[in-house]
């Protein structure tokens, strides 16, 4: 049985990696830390928990959180990880962490994404990049399973790459030609209130935020560059909607040659044939957020518009499973030898 801590339990990312732990066949809780609701039963803070996770939320410096474990997941903010998982590593265990920490595998790299989200440049510990894993296991699968710190993928990030993977890896679009019209629901902005989230302002409110620069648009212009083998950039548009979870990210790029909307869905089905939480459609679907709630599917929506010459991609996952949690136990599967979509295949829930 796999032993596990969560560092962050009580915010959304916590508690959604929490809700999927208790249901999985390999996993056992060890210890739930926070620094907010101290000494109280998970299930008081969130009580749908109630009979499936009674653990008491501990402080960080409470003897208990020292428990040993085989995986930590710190489900925290930027800073956080860094700082934790050389400690964590020491004990034994492997670390998952969702910010943007470990995302990078070089000093520079991270140096560049920690400017644009204005923080310090140096890494609290810069002798664990370059052995840690960019955590999209449908691109590095080999690499998470041999990485004892692996950084999940943003949520914005986690839609762009995989809608737009295979166009690019293939040489199907114009590098400087990408454009991601991102839409998130409400819970992308976290647990904590502030005046532009209260119930009034957000109402029937949409609109575009960070336009002078997104975080997720190093790892995804990053992870693209790669895929290329040549620089690839992209515009970025993040825009937040009065729904409570789901993203809608809607990618275009130029073509560089002629294509059918056959040519291009078969070849997305033939990249993510071994993918189980890639599900690839044709524009005449009938799917939105709504189908992939609750779930760690990423379903792609497949147009070509010949008149411009613009291959369209609609990527819709759930920020808080696919864009986070679902990830992260994907990872841990990866990490842990277990089946890739153990505790992660079922259906969402409908309407």
């Amino acid at each position: 049985m796999i032993k596990v801590k969560v560092i962050g339990a009580t915010g959304y990312g916590g508690i959604g990696i929490t809700e999927l732990l208790v249901q999985h066949p390999e996993a056992r809780l060890v210890a739930l830390i926070a620094r907010e609701d101290v000494g109280q039963p998970i299930s008081h803070v969130y009580p749908h928990l109630t009979g499936f996770c009674d653990l008491p939320v501990l402080a960080p410096d409470d003897p208990r959180a020292q428990e040993p474990a085989d995986i930590v997941f710190c489900a925290t903010p930027d800073g956080v990880g860094m700082r934790a998982a050389p400690e964590a590593l020491a004990q034994g265990a492997k670390v998952i962490d969702y910010s943007g920490d470990f995302r990078f595998t070089t000093p520079e790299a991270f140096a560049e994404y920690s400017r644009r989200i204005g923080r310090d440049p140096a890494h609290a510990a810069p002798q664990l990049l370059g052995g840690n894993a960019y955590g999209l296991a449908e691109l590095h699968r080999a690499a998470i399973r041999q990485a004892r710190v692996v950084g999940n993928p943003g949520c914005f990030a986690v839609s762009c790459i995989l809608g737009l993977a295979p166009a690019v890896q293939s040489g199907l679009v114009e590098p400087f030609s990408v454009i991601c019209d991102c839409k998130t629901g409400v819970s992308g902005a976290g647990k904590k209130v502030s005046p532009t989230f209260h119930y009034p302002a957000r109402y029937e409110q949409m609109n575009a935020y960070k336009l002078a620069g997104h975080q997720h648009v190093c790892e995804v212009e990053r992870e693209l560059s790669l895929l290329a083998n040549r620089e690839v950039r992209i515009t970025f548009t993040a825009q937040v909607v009065p729904v409570c979870r789901g993203i809608l990210s809607t990618l275009y790029g130029t073509l560089t040659r002629s294509v059918t909307e056959a040519d291009v869905l078969a070849l997305y089905r033939e990249f993510y044939r071994e993918s189980p939480f890639v599900r690839v459609f044709d524009s005449k679907a009938n799917i939105g957020t709504l189908q992939v709630r609750g779930t760690n599917f990423c379903n792609l929506v497949v147009s070509v518009d010949s008149r411009v010459n613009r291959l369209r991609i609609v990527a819709y996952i759930d920020n808080l499973m696919k864009g986070q949690a679902g990830s992260a136990l994907q990872n841990m599967n990866l990490m842990c030898g277990l089946p890739e979509a153990l505790g992660l295949l079922r259906p969402g829930i409908y309407p």
